[in-house]
């Protein structure tokens, strides 16, 4: 099972161009399920007789340690698409994951930001207050975070304006970006590539930033092609990103659980909200299924519930 799945993270890594969080999570999660089958001082359980009984042995193993039904949820939908693999690659005749359940979860949504909040944001964002401190650069932390503001901004606006992953925002390069279209080449989900617009106050925070960049560039750990780079000029990973996001909901001292996702949420639902298609925004958030991209008709339903009942005098 071991070889089998290197071979199943290399597929996801080079075929399916998953994002390194995902092929992390699947990692641990058919680890955890290997370690399962895999009695004290013997050799791992063959593949070929792993069946449906094992499978549901193992979620009830995982409940009671006391897993949430998320967790197990996301361990079966791991254990699904491993043995679908395996199935491609003739390690086994059969999926014997999609014979157990999946546990039911309640559905929730996300709490979107309205228009005029995230107009509010993108207009207000701030920076520390400098102190006279020179910096490595000669420069004082209000200049330096001045200049990092330009970046942060055309991140943010990027994200808002585009409805990009944040793998997807990271994985720009120089020769994605067309400025006189306003267009993106992006890389999805399956190394799926789609174009998608951005607007002009994008094209602007873009454009301040790339003098910043070119800056930047000048350190030993350049990547010229990255659009998005680091103070050594090295590509901007995913996690930097979700960390700019949250410093900037916290200077901004809005009470909002604020990540990159939540722009994409906010570009999805507003374009819906101003009569956009569905099929349309499906093909803008690159989304293969339609029922993923309808999660934001059900969110618009709610958000338009919830101002007519703060409204409307009879509500």
């Amino acid at each position: 099972m071991k070889e089998a799945l290197e071979g199943f993270l290399h597929y996801l890594r080079y075929e399916r161009n998953a994002s390194p969080a995902t092929i992390r999570d699947y990692g641990e999660d058919i680890e955890c399920f290997r370690k399962y089958v895999t009695p004290p001082g013997e050799a791992t359980m063959p593949l070929r007789e792993v069946d449906h009984r094992v499978i549901r042995e193992f979620v009830s193993f995982l409940y009671d340690r006391g897993l949430q039904k998320a967790t197990v949820a996301r361990r079966l939908a791991a254990l699904r698409t491993f043995f679908k693999y395996c199935m491609r690659e003739r390690l086994v005749n059969q999926n014997p994951a999609k014979l157990v359940s999946t546990p039911k979860l309640p559905k929730r949504l996300p709490r979107v930001l309205t228009a005029e909040e995230m107009n509010s944001f993108l207009n207000q964002l701030a920076y520390a207050n400098p102190q006279e401190r020179k910096t490595s650069r000669g420069r004082t932390p209000g200049e330096e975070s001045k200049l990092l503001l330009k970046r942060d901004r055309a991140i943010l606006e990027l994200l808002y304006a585009s409805g990009l992953r944040v793998s997807e925002l990271v994985g720009l390069n120089t020769g994605s970006l067309d400025w006189k279209g306003q267009m993106l080449r992006v890389l999805g989900k399956g190394r799926k590539e789609r174009v998608v617009p951005f607007g002009t106050k994008a094209l602007g925070a873009l454009e301040a930033y790339w003098p910043i960049r070119r800056e930047m560039l000048q350190n030993g750990e350049a990547d010229p092609e990255a659009v998005f780079v680091n103070h050594q000029g090295g590509r901007l990973t995913a996690r930097s990103v979700r960390n700019i996001v949250k410093k900037y909901a916290r200077l901004a001292n809005v009470n909002w659980d604020l990540h990159p996702h939540s722009l994409r949420h906010a570009f999805a639902t507003h374009l819906l909200a101003d009569g956009a298609d569905l099929r349309a925004i499906q093909e803008l958030l690159g989304h293969v299924s339609l029922s993923t991209t309808q999660r934001y008709t059900q969110a618009s339903i709610e958000q338009l519930m919830d101002v007519y009942d703060k409204n409307h005098p009879h509500a």
